[in-house]
């Protein structure tokens, strides 16, 4: 079978959450299954390294799709060009957006639903294309994967699609996170934070993930305890808006918090290893993956009571409602000062941990698109 797959969000040194998906999923699956062909078309100059085995080729279709305006000229023009051209049996599209021109069976791996839920987050034309799009995508596909159960009820639910269509295929999360010794965390604390403890948020800065209220709740902490932890925010400041900015400005210890940009997986490997907690409590995920990331580091985790998040993290975390600071302050309270805490949601995490996995991920993939090909 010659199976062509969707790698626009291969791009070196960018791989972000979908990126990492489809970065993890293929380079198992690629190499699991040498008797296919596997045809990857990227929307700008690829980087040889995402080509995984000898069974995977490449093709570059321009334009780039860099702005929203050019999805349809690539998924609709060159993708099903190509996708005759090449003669493929298959199409897989990690990101779920699939060609509605093309007549061979598909893929669509669809993470959220967000735009759906949380129009008002997004910028006009990108929700009015995800809105727009996203339902015929679930319609036109063969199959649908997606990453957790709550997604599968929430696409059945919003686009009437029946739920023996979709299978989920979970995530997994980097094996560069793990346990760091006493001296390490010293190390990386004394770089930081100038040696204090501190809670950690690993995301984008958007609206759903609620940076906002996370800085509102840690500063109520702070101002209520008086316990000394900083907070350190690891993320590209994707949408830094006018609020972002204004609830910052008005914090009372401000200057505790540490801005440190987007970091490379070994960087960031040892700052989540070095955190008090991870504190990451948006408003909506289709997974969250930093909460597998923060068990497999061995360090408690504090996240969402919506969506997704209580499924990822099962009784191995503290929760909070992520539209109640105060809610998140208490949680932040309830981590610092106990200690026994603490080392018992490291414990119940590291053993949760162990349900989820890249490898899972690949199988469960590869066996939606096995039916597509059936």
């Amino acid at each position: 079978m010659r199976i062509a797959v969707n790698t626009r969000l291969l791009l070196k040194g960018k791989l972000e959450g979908i990126g990492w998906y489809t970065y993890e999923t293929l380079n198992r699956i690629t190499r699991a299954h040498p008797e296919h062909e596997f045809i990857f078309l990227f929307d700008r100059p690829y980087n040889r390294e995402f080509l995984f085995s000898p069974n995977v080729s490449a093709r570059w279709l321009p334009p780039p799709t860099r702005h929203i305006s050019l999805f349809t000229p690539w998924f609709e023009f060159a993708v099903p060009w190509m996708l005759k051209q090449s003669k493929a049996d298959v199409f897989v599209s990690p990101d779920g957006h699939l060609s509605l021109r093309s007549k061979l069976p598909s893929v669509a791996v669809i993470h959220d639903l967000n735009f759906h839920h949380l129009p008002e987050t997004l910028p006009l034309p990108i929700r009015n294309y995800y809105n727009t799009f996203f339902p015929r995508f679930a319609r036109k596909a063969t199959r649908i994967a997606t990453v957790s159960e709550y997604t599968k009820r929430d696409i059945v639910a919003s686009y009437g699609i029946s739920a023996d269509k979709i299978d989920v295929t979970w995530n997994g999360s980097n094996m560069a996170y793990h346990p760091l010794t006493a001296p390490e965390v010293e190390q990386v604390r004394g770089r930081i934070t100038r040696g204090r403890p501190y809670f950690l948020f690993i995301g984008l800065i958007i609206p759903r993930k609620n940076l906002g209220r996370l800085m509102q709740a840690y500063d109520a902490f702070r101002q209520k305890t008086g316990i000394e932890i900083d907070l350190v925010v690891v993320g590209e400041k994707k949408w830094w808006d006018e609020e972002h900015e204004a609830v910052f400005r008005a914090m009372r210890f401000g200057a505790d918090v540490h801005f440190l940009g987007r970091l490379e997986p070994n960087m960031l490997a040892q700052v989540l290893g070095a955190a008090l907690a991870l504190t990451y409590v948006p408003v909506f995920e289709g997974f969250g993956i930093p909460i597998l990331e923060g068990f497999s580091a061995g360090i408690p985790v504090i996240t969402s009571n919506v969506t997704s998040m209580p499924e990822v993290a099962g009784e191995a975390a503290v929760y909070a409602n992520p539209y109640d600071v105060n809610s998140i302050a208490e949680a932040l309270e309830k981590v610092a000062v106990s200690e026994p805490l603490r080392s018992a949601l490291v414990t119940a995490g590291l053993e949760r941990r162990k349900q989820f996995s890249w490898d899972i991920t690949a199988n469960r993939l590869w066996d939606c698109i096995a039916r597509a090909m059936a």
